[in-house]
């Protein structure tokens, strides 16, 4: 295979005041599989647009290869799933076995094509759109976060595919998943663009080890800043003290009518003078230079969690509990206790009622056909739904609206990586990831005693999700969560999963 060669790329969005993308050079092997990572809106998903030739771009992107893109659009989901495959495809349907071939490597049986797109689960549909992509010869695929709404068995499903093929650049943010499937990783970070030779956590390695030495040379270059102000602001001073002497000088020699060589005089002040300046000049220059550097650290703070531990040992009690859906159980019977400093993990394949359990818990009693839900009614608690899609307003009236003050809301935000220029953004125009960044901000803001968190980390960059897995093991707080990331989900939980078991197979 060939070569992607990329030069003296740049990019800048009109709303932005510094480019994306500043004469980025980089040359790909087609044969790679790399996964793209950096925090959200550093332009992981504007390169592969790039790529596509969708942006009008500055420098040169040469490829003999054809570029695929995943999630494809779906004009008509309505219509059947066979007509709408090779419709992405550009097939006929004496080529469908092409794109089936693919489905049967991801575990999705032949009867699905005769449904709905509409129909079919996320899952489903993720695995269908990916067999078009790898159907179609002579092409390099740019799969853009494939992990979102699958399930643990799903990704790893997805992984075991994408471990048989080559050729493509993945972004994901769950770290198992992309430590399995990449050889090479390129880093978009604030200030470089950076190519490892390997997975995640050779990159992971690296990362803490340039983050390390970053915030050891922050602290020196801080202590310069403040000894060169320091230094410039004696200068100043000394410059104004002079002059003013010298205008003094001369003021009391006038009126003791003392004969002054006035020339000699002011060669000398104009030479202090130009000493000072020039002493001040390079003192200034000095500390644009270091304050220039310290732009270039990107920081990741700590953040911090408005957790009060409760009085109460015992939180929630859920006893023989299922959920139902149209009449229809959906789950077997499930018993738990959540007690104070306890994390749980609700797992289970999609659909099985997990998202719709949290719901009858949290008073959507509708929802509950059999069993029980003892939940203290003193406990302040902070629900984190999965659905901010629909998103919208500003964020001061999202602040109002859940009674958390907004500069404590701008505040998280910045420490989640959020930039400045969104804050006055209408958040229906944000991106997925700045809006799931928006309501788990207003989540740890909010003073409670239980966080009840479903699927959190949907759209998060990895450094993100990082970030908050630091921040619960630090706090210890009581909650109850569902999510899909294998490392995320190690770290955290303090019990057993709780395995939520579909109804269609008891006994």
């Amino acid at each position: 295979m060939g070569t992607i060669k990329i030069q003296n790329l740049g990019f800048r969005y009109d709303s932005m005041l510094t480019p994306l993308f500043n004469n980025f050079n980089l040359n790909i092997d087609e044969s790679w599989k790399l996964g793209l990572i950096g925090r959200n809106g550093r332009g992981k998903t504007t390169f592969l647009r790039m790529l596509l030739g969708q942006l009008t771009y500055h420098g040169d992107i040469q490829s003999n290869v054809r570029f695929n893109y995943f999630p494809q659009p779906v004009a008509h989901p309505e219509s059947k799933t066979a007509d709408v495959l090779m419709q992405l495809a550009g097939y006929s349907e004496s080529d469908l076995w092409r794109i089936q071939l693919e489905m049967d490597k991801l575990k999705l049986t032949d009867e699905v094509l005769d449904r709905s797109f509409a129909t079919l689960s996320p899952g489903e549909q993720t695995k269908a759109l990916l067999a078009v992509l790898f159907s179609q010869n002579g092409t390099f695929e740019l799969i853009d976060e494939p992990t979102n709404h699958l399930d643990i068995e799903g990704r790893q499903m997805v992984a075991d595919y994408l471990k048989q093929k080559t050729g493509f650049i993945v972004v994901s943010h769950d770290r198992y998943f992309i430590d399995q499937v990449i050889d090479h990783v390129l880093s978009i970070d604030r200030a470089k663009i950076q190519l490892f030779d390997g997975n995640y956590e050779t990159w992971k390695r690296e990362f803490d080890r340039e983050n390390d030495s970053e915030q050891s040379e922050k602290q020196h270059l801080k202590t310069e800043v403040k000894r060169l102000t320091a230094s410039a602001n004696q200068t100043k001073q000394w410059a104004s003290h002079s002059e003013s002497k010298k205008s003094k000088g001369n003021h009391k020699k006038r009126e003791q009518n003392v004969q002054l060589d006035k020339g000699f005089l002011g060669h000398k002040s104009a030479k202090m003078m130009k000493r000072a300046q020039n002493t001040l000049k390079r003192e200034e220059t000095a500390i644009e230079e270091k304050k220039g550097l310290l732009k270039n650290i990107d920081d990741i703070p700590q953040l911090t969690l408005n957790y009060e531990r409760p009085h109460q040992e015992h939180l929630l009690l859920v006893a023989d509990l299922q959920v139902q859906r149209n009449g229809q159980d959906l789950n077997q019977p499930l018993s738990f206790d959540l007690q104070r400093g306890q994390r749980l993990v609700l797992v289970g394949p999609n659909g099985i009622g997990k998202t719709t359990l949290i719901k009858a818990i949290m008073g959507q009693h509708q929802l509950v056909s059999n069993g029980s839900i003892s939940f203290n009614a003193t406990i302040k608690t902070s629900y984190l739904t999965q659905n901010f899609e629909q998103l919208r307003g500003s964020i001061a009236d999202y602040a109002t609206a859940y009674h958390v003050a907004l500069s404590e809301l701008l505040n998280m935000l910045r420490k989640l990586g959020f930039e400045r220029s969104a804050f006055d953004e209408d958040l229906s125009e944000l991106s997925m990831g700045q809006k799931r960044k928006v309501s788990l901000a207003r989540s740890l803001c909010e003073k409670v005693n239980l966080y009840i968190w479903d699927e959190p980390l949907n759209y998060l960059d990895v450094i993100t999700r990082q970030q908050i897995q630091d921040l619960i093991l630090k706090v210890q707080p009581t909650m109850l969560v569902i999510d899909h990331d294998q490392a995320f989900i190690e770290a955290i939980k303090t019990e057993p999963l709780v395995k939520l078991k579909s109804a269609v197979y008891a006994d």
